[in-house]
């Protein structure tokens, strides 16, 4: 007799995530009730509105996590075939999105990175839609050339040439930082598809190479050098600084670009393992300014204290897991990648927030995953979710590529 095929999703995950998005409501409430009020009262006058409120962020959040919902209701009735086979429609579609945004869209801070869409309560950022498109795109392309597994010509280079045309593409908005995230999330797509491993290092020794002519590039000596891609050495340079001197006032490094990050720091190792409590925060009074987005952990532990920290760091840590779970239980190719590079893409983008605002890492313009304000981050997130969640299904399910191993392609 045949065992019965698995068809419920992954309900650890599902309900790991779902507490991140109800955590992260909740701490909206209290974090923006400031940055609401003060972007209200703007509107006030302005003559939008009548009178200025503090629940403008919670409100939208609220609406951004219903519309997730109702993603979930259309997702879970769509086969992962369809996502395979409209992939390159996606991908197609998306870069469009990009294209538009970069040559008609209005600049924000050197910046072009949203589409207002009317009726919409959020604007549409393509970036966060690419990380998705290409995740399915790429699982789609070494599903279908898995034949040429040990070619240069129709293996490597193709991918190399997907790699570089979006990240082109996302550098001329500018926003390096999205690319700190799709290039590890290709790099481990490419790894898991049993390619040969010195393609790999080739790779990462682009990589390095780019990054740092990037970094030498746009150095500048006056205000009058400086241009929109001179932040990324600007950040740099002064995350390489030792931290003590962000709090020496004869220090020589530019407090204003360095303020946030100084900030944070005296947010997190101020307040201990119980934090102040639940919106009692000091910070989000402006002393830290927008924290419903990049610094939303500091003003978490200021509130909740190291332990709330731990506990968001284990949450996901734990999605992780049951992601590459799944990867590694379903037989499709193109659903084992797709599983690894959304569960990479969650990982990697909750690192990388921590660490920034541990001052780990140079600034950036990175969310923390299903926590922060942003509502294309967290529907692009949520719709990631409902996708691994629908692949979590087909645990179990027979393919003829299960059985490749690594050792027969080298």
């Amino acid at each position: 007799m045949f065992k019965k095929t698995k068809t419920t999703i992954d309900y650890p995950l599902f309900f790991t995530v779902a507490f991140l998005i109800i955590f992260g409501m909740i701490m909206i409430s209290s974090i923006s009730i400031y940055s609401s009020y003060k972007l209200t009262s703007s509107q006030v006058y302005m003559w939008l509105i009548e009178n200025p409120y503090n629940y403008f962020y919670v409100k939208r959040n609220i609406l951004h996590v219903i519309t997730g919902f109702i993603l979930l209701v259309i997702v879970v009735k769509i086969p992962t075939k369809f996502f395979e086979k409209a992939s390159g429609f996606f991908l197609a579609i998306t870069t469009l999105l990009l294209w538009y945004v970069h040559f008609f869209w209005a600049t924000y801070k050197w910046a072009k990175w949203w589409i207002d869409i009317p009726l919409l309560p959020f604007n549409i950022q393509p970036t966060e839609l690419l990380k998705l498109s290409l995740i399915l795109f790429l699982a789609y392309f070494f599903k279908k050339n898995i034949k040429y597994i040990k070619s240069f010509e129709k293996w490597f280079l193709p991918f190399l040439a997907i790699l570089v045309f979006f990240v082109i593409i996302v550098w001329l908005q500018p926003d390096f930082w999205t690319v700190m995230v799709i290039t590890p999330i290709a790099f481990v797509m490419f790894f898991l598809a049993w390619a040969n491993v010195r393609y790999l290092t080739v790779l990462a020794l682009i990589w390095v190479l780019w990054a740092f002519s990037i970094y030498s590039a746009w150095k500048y000596e006056t205000k009058a050098d400086r241009n929109k891609l001179s932040y990324i050495t600007e950040r740099i340079d002064f995350f390489l600084e030792d931290s003590k001197e962000l709090f020496n006032p004869k220090s020589t490094i530019n407090s204003d670009k360095t303020y946030q990050t100084k900030q944070a720091l005296i947010t997190i190792w101020s307040w201990g393992a119980t934090g102040l409590g639940f919106w009692n925060s000091i910070q989000k009074f402006w002393y830290l300014p927008e924290v419903q987005w990049d610094f939303i952990f500091s003003v978490i532990i200021e509130e909740l204290g190291f332990t709330w920290g731990f506990i968001l760091l284990s949450l996901y840590l734990f999605i992780a897991y049951r992601g590459f779970y799944i990867y590694s239980k379903v037989q499709d190719i193109f659903s084992k990648l797709t599983a690894a590079g959304i569960s990479t893409w969650f990982i990697i983008q909750a690192f990388i927030n921590i660490w920034v605002n541990l001052n780990i890492m140079p600034l950036t313009w990175i969310t923390l995953p299903f926590i922060s304000y942003g509502g294309s981050s967290l529907l692009t997130l949520m719709l990631a979710l409902w996708v691994l969640l629908w692949i979590s299904r087909e645990v179990h399910k027979k393919s003829k590529f299960a059985r490749l191993k690594r050792r027969n392609i080298f």
